[in-house]
């Protein structure tokens, strides 16, 4: 009963963290890891341990399928090659330059301990910086880079993480990892893949809100469980789980989707609320058995990696930006489309201090075993880091967005009226041979929305019940036509439709 009694009161402080987060303006997780902290210090705190495959497996597979879900391909593509390098080499810098800070502080330290612990904090956290940047409308594709570098870095630094952890045991070869690590990989695709072309025609079949969100969740954290088992990786089959899901318009039914959306982005905060306060009841403990020395030697080391890691990331960064720049001006601009704005100083600036660490890395701290080497000065660590990111660049963020004043641009506005009247004009082809009292009716509502959005102005508006379902069908082929053709991304998709979603629902309602 204490612990349900503890849950309930963590909850109900981060429903007050997030309303005081929207007050003032600050990435709710900044807020929450302050709050985690503080649970950390409660004396009497309760003590909650967790299997570590449970762990993974009930915190990182549905957020990740989450952002995945969220994921453009389009956009993943247009800009794969600063992705690529956050992803990869800012992620491999990070691991390397943590593990050997933390060897020169405790030369003991066994090499894949301490590579883990670098994998642990080596991928950032993208929502924190996504909430306040949304705030401030920055370059459309500093948006872009940063949620595909959050999709993607957790699957590079949970790799390196597994890989280390089990390099612990002994017995660990490269030359023989790396075929294994590439058939795993590859599996890892293919089964991602197949099961989310199942999953989907399973949950077509399913009408009813609430066992379709129980499928859905019965899905996410069973494509992980299978991917285990297999011997695959679980973060790579749940991201192209996800992408291949999101991609496949028609798998959920407009009266399942919007109420599931909402489920999901509720877990998504409950999850987030229960890493921070799990974490923080390990550290209460941990600090308690250390004596006074140990207590400063192992929070100095820990800070000291939270400047390691901020650091590296913002000289890759810069160092990338003003290469890609360099071959710019040599070379001149080559982008993948018109509507994508050059990279900059500053927005390379901006990209490089929106590394803040946060759900991945509590995950993956929480889950090293009990007798992992230097198991309480990498959980310590991985708990300040994040905390210590969150507050000072999340906080941060905001003030250094007003400072830098970028130039602020919105494609997807574009996008959106592209998509709007080509929906539109697919509705009115519909309604074509239809001479009925309600076609016509619709027909000049229609035509006057079509006026609307030639116009830049918003043309939705209200239609007869009896033949809004028929034209809404034909319009969301128009617009997932569009998407396929790459014309538009998904985040004007996205808005498209849930608009047709609730012309559907109030279709269905009249």
């Amino acid at each position: 009963m204490l612990i349900f009694e503890w849950v309930l009161a963590l909850l109900l402080g981060a429903v007050l963290l997030s309303g005081l987060a929207r007050r003032v303006g600050a990435p709710y997780p900044a807020l929450l890891a302050l709050g985690g902290a503080v649970v950390a210090l409660v004396p009497g705190a309760p003590q909650l341990a967790l299997e570590p495959e449970l762990i993974l497996a009930l915190f990182i597979a549905p957020v990740l399928l989450d952002a995945a879900y969220d994921s453009s391909l389009r956009d993943l593509k247009d800009n794969w090659r600063p992705v690529a390098s956050l992803v990869l080499v800012a992620v491999a810098l990070t691991t390397l330059a943590v593990a050997a800070t933390a060897r020169a502080m405790f030369p003991a330290m066994p090499w894949p301990a301490a590579i883990a612990l670098g994998a642990i904090v080596a991928p950032p956290d993208a929502v924190a910086a996504l909430a306040v940047l949304r705030q401030v409308r920055p370059p459309h594709r500093v948006l872009k880079i940063l949620e595909g570098e959050s999709l993607l870095n957790d699957a590079s630094a949970l790799l390196i993480y597994r890989l280390a952890v089990g390099a612990v045991g002994g017995g660990f070869s490269l030359a023989h990892a790396a075929p294994t690590f590439a058939l795993v990989a590859v599996g890892s695709v293919v089964v991602g893949f197949v099961l989310a072309v199942l999953g989907g025609r399973m949950l077509r079949r399913v009408n009813d809100v609430p066992s379709s969100v129980v499928l859905q969740f019965v899905c996410t954290f069973g494509v992980w469980i299978l991917a285990e088992r297999l011997g695959l990786s679980g973060v790579i089959t749940i991201v192209v789980y996800g992408l291949t899901a999101a991609w496949r318009p028609g798998a959920l039914a407009a009266r399942v989707r919007i109420p599931s959306f909402a489920v999901w982005e509720t877990v998504t905060v409950v999850l987030n609320v229960l890493a921070f306060t799990l974490i923080g009841l390990q550290i209460g403990p941990i600090l308690e058995a250390l004596t006074r020395r140990e207590r400063v030697e192992y929070l100095g080391a820990a800070f000291v990696v939270l400047a390691v890691v901020i650091l590296v990331r913002l000289v890759w960064v810069m160092t990338y930006n003003s290469g890609v720049r360099l071959k710019n001006h040599l070379f001149g601009v080559k982008l993948a489309r018109e509507s994508m704005a050059p990279p900059t100083a500053r927005g390379g600036l901006v990209v490089g201090w929106c590394g803040m660490r946060g759900m991945v890395s509590l995950a993956a701290a929480l889950a090293l075993p009990s007798r992992f080497p230097y198991h309480d000065f990498i959980v310590l660590t991985a708990f300040v880091v994040v905390v210590g990111t969150l507050v000072i660049q999340g906080l941060t963020l905001k003030p250094l967005m007003a400072l830098l004043r970028l130039p602020a641009d919105d494609p997807v506005a574009d996008e959106l009226k592209l998509a709007r009247a080509k929906a539109l004009k697919a509705a009115l082809a519909e309604l074509e041979g239809d001479d009925s009292p309600a076609a016509e009716s619709l027909r000049r509502e229609y035509d006057k929305a079509l006026h609307l959005t030639k116009k830049g102005r918003d043309g939705r508006g209200t239609a007869e019940n009896a033949l809004r379902r028929r034209v809404v069908e034909a319009s969301r082929a128009a617009i997932s036509d569009l998407r396929r053709r790459g014309e538009i991304g998904d985040d004007a998709y996205r808005a498209l439709e849930e608009e047709f979603d609730w012309l559907e629902l109030s279709s269905r309602e009249g």
